[in-house]
């Protein structure tokens, strides 16, 4: 069995130490350089570098879960509204006709929505395209989001959510 630290609340299941989403939300460096608000149950970052595009954020559950079906009642209680909030954030700091959510779950077993930014007038963001986008940005055949712009997404998403005191 893996081993475990406690989570943020201790009502609540533990993290696995060998999950890459666990421990990107307990990485100093990358907290400060992604996250942009953080909660009892969601972690709401931006997409790392290599960002496919500026504003693609992640909902992340905090506590390790696969998603959904694994879901404690506060959890399944509360999913919309974060969902909600996470998507009018994106469109908020982005300007985007629509908010795409997808999670899948098979690159790392930690429920991570991806909230991605869709304009209607770039054709790399229509529908299953923004996949195509995603994997050419991954394999460096496509330019990845300035690291620049990524911070000011997130610098703009901090002020708007009120996580920072100075914005």
């Amino acid at each position: 069995m893996a081993a475990v630290w406690p989570s943020a609340d201790p009502d609540l299941p533990l993290m696995t130490e060998t999950c890459g989403i666990c421990h990107l939300h307990q990485d100093p460096p990358s907290r400060e350089r992604y996250e942009i608000s953080r909660t009892d149950l969601w972690v709401l970052r931006h997409h790392p570098d290599p960002a496919p595009l500026p504003g693609w954020l992640l909902l992340d559950s905090l506590r390790h879960c696969g998603g959904p079906l694994a879901f404690e009642p506060r959890e399944a209680e509360s999913w919309g509204l974060a969902v909600r909030d996470a998507s009018q954030m994106v469109q908020q700091i982005t300007g985007c006709d629509r908010v795409y959510a997808i999670a899948f779950g098979e690159g790392a077993p930690h429920l991570h929505l991806h909230l991605i930014p869709r304009f209607a007038d770039d054709p790399a963001t229509s529908a299953w395209l923004v996949a195509d986008h995603y994997r050419a940005v991954q394999a460096c055949q496509r330019e990845a989001s300035p690291a620049a712009q990524v911070q000011e997404m997130v610098e703009l998403a901090r002020c708007i959510s009120g996580s920072r005191s100075i914005c």
